[in-house]
């Protein structure tokens, strides 16, 4: 069996019964890459060394009969925004080109001491800023279902080393949409789990409220497998907290599935919707009962996500001036230093967020713009409460749009932002979400969005299993 047929429990089980060892079923995963990485470009750099020695502890544990750990043996690719000691991190940008990771982000760490093996770290949109990889310093991402047409972002990357198979799990980072938007583009299943339940630490900052890192797999249960080794209490992390003990269990005939009436509206492609509707109407035949919901202050959300997130990331990248940290310039003086450096390091995406932002802060317009974002939070987070009363879950569609092709949006921003009208709301309000395959437009696939109440990414996972065998 290859890769691309196997689970992580049946690669592990093949592993066990001694039908490949680690290191054989590694290697098959590098001719992979090799094969077609020239074609696809998920991968800033590869690390088949770390992945080998990985590989060989998998083995050596086999052979002296020792129970193998929840990842022993599985080939995983890192995003770009991810430290993993040793390995060069670049956030996809010429800011940090030659930066070495000194050490390992957490989730770096626990999936290490799950037994991973690391195979390298994937293309990105620079820092996270984008929706379809084609703002990478070092080229774009192809969709591996039609090399025309973009993977999504800013986790390209690795949505594209798991749908190729290239990896069978990819850890990424989502701000906006960017686990679950290139999930959809790709056909794959991806988690943005409930802000707090997995570490920041060591993680390349976009915008700190709502940055999460998160998995991507071609299952919802080897997702979740990803999910449980990441998550978890980190003390280098004020914001993350230990993973509830009780666990909510859900049969189809009990399941209640909001449906938001404004993720239905106008702008929604008509394909995408049908295909969405399809698969929602395969829950409510097996038993399922379906409510419609509201969400008044969606249609804010949008407005607010891109005053956040780049006052944000203004704030944050700050910190990259060619003389702490990044790229450096030599100029004449110390501002020509700090403008050149900027100015070679980073993107036009990067510049026009830094600007966007920095606007939004100054004197002045503070109030008018973030303070106004802040209170869209507040009460779009009391939609989504009034919203659980009624559901369990709420549906709809990861984008509103098939997988475009290159250059259809990089000329117009707004374009571009509109992308994540349905993915960012979750990220306002710090809710768990996942994009699971629902069906295809020709070969293109499309993604389900699943949102769950905070800290009940079991719910999603169970929700993620019945759509599958359905």
């Amino acid at each position: 069996m290859t890769i691309a047929e196997l689970s992580i429990e049946k690669a592990q089980e093949g592993l066990l019964s001694k039908e490949f060892s680690a290191l054989e079923f590694l290697e098959e995963a590098l001719r992979i890459v090799e094969e077609k990485e020239p074609n696809l470009h998920a991968f800033l750099t590869l690390t088949p060394e770390l992945a080998k020695e990985a590989a060989k502890v998998t083995d050596e544990k086999i052979a002296k009969g020792q129970k193998l750990l929840a990842l022993s043996g599985i080939p995983c690719s890192v995003k770009d925004a991810i430290l993993v000691q040793g390995v060069r991190c670049t956030a996809a940008s010429r800011m940090l080109e030659n930066y070495i990771a000194p050490y390992d982000a957490f989730v770096t760490k626990k999936i290490k001491e799950a037994g991973v093996s690391i195979m390298g770290k994937t293309n990105m949109d620079e820092f996270g800023m984008g929706a379809s990889t084609e703002n990478s310093s070092f080229g774009p991402t192809t969709n591996p279902v039609d090399p025309k047409r973009v993977p999504g972002g800013s986790s390209g990357g690795s949505a594209v080393s798991v749908a190729s198979s290239e990896s069978m799990i990819s850890l990424g980072e989502d701000t906006g949409g960017s686990i679950r938007q290139p999930a959809s583009f790709c056909g794959i299943v991806g988690l943005k789990p409930t802000y707090g339940a997995v570490s920041r630490a060591g993680i390349i900052s976009l915008a700190s409220s709502l940055d999460q890192v998160g998995s991507l797999a071609k299952s919802a249960r080897d997702a979740e497998i990803l999910f449980q080794v990441i998550q978890g209490k980190d003390p280098k992390d004020a914001t993350s907290i230990s993973p509830p003990t009780t666990r909510k269990k859900m049969n189809m005939k009990e399941l209640r599935i909001g449906i938001p009436k404004e993720y239905f509206a106008k702008g929604l492609d008509t394909d995408v919707k049908k295909v969405v509707e399809g698969a929602i109407q395969k829950f409510e035949q097996a038993g399922a009962s379906l409510v419609e919901v509201e969400l008044p202050s969606v249609e804010y959300a949008l407005a607010a996500y891109y005053v956040i997130n780049t006052s944000e990331a203004s704030s944050n990248l700050a910190r990259y001036d060619g003389v702490r940290y990044g790229l450096h310039q030599e100029a004449s003086n110390l501002l020509g230093e700090y403008l050149d450096s900027r100015g070679a390091g980073f993107g036009k995406e990067v510049k026009r967020r830094i600007m966007l932002g920095t606007y939004a802060l100054s004197a002045g317009y503070y109030d008018a713009y973030y303070v106004k974002a802040q209170k869209v939070r507040s009460l779009l987070k009391q939609d989504f409460e009034r919203a659980f009363l009624k559901a369990d879950v709420l549906m709809g569609p990861t984008s509103p749009v098939l997988p475009f092709r290159f250059g259809e949006r990089t000329k117009d921003p707004l374009a571009m932002y509109l992308i994540d009208i349905y993915t960012v709301p979750v990220n306002l309000v710090g809710l768990p979400a996942i994009s699971l395959p629902a069906g295809t437009v020709g070969n293109l696939p499309v993604g389900l969005q699943v949102i769950s109440p905070a800290f009940s990414e079991d719910l999603l996972f169970s929700v993620g299993k019945m759509l599958e065998k359905l």
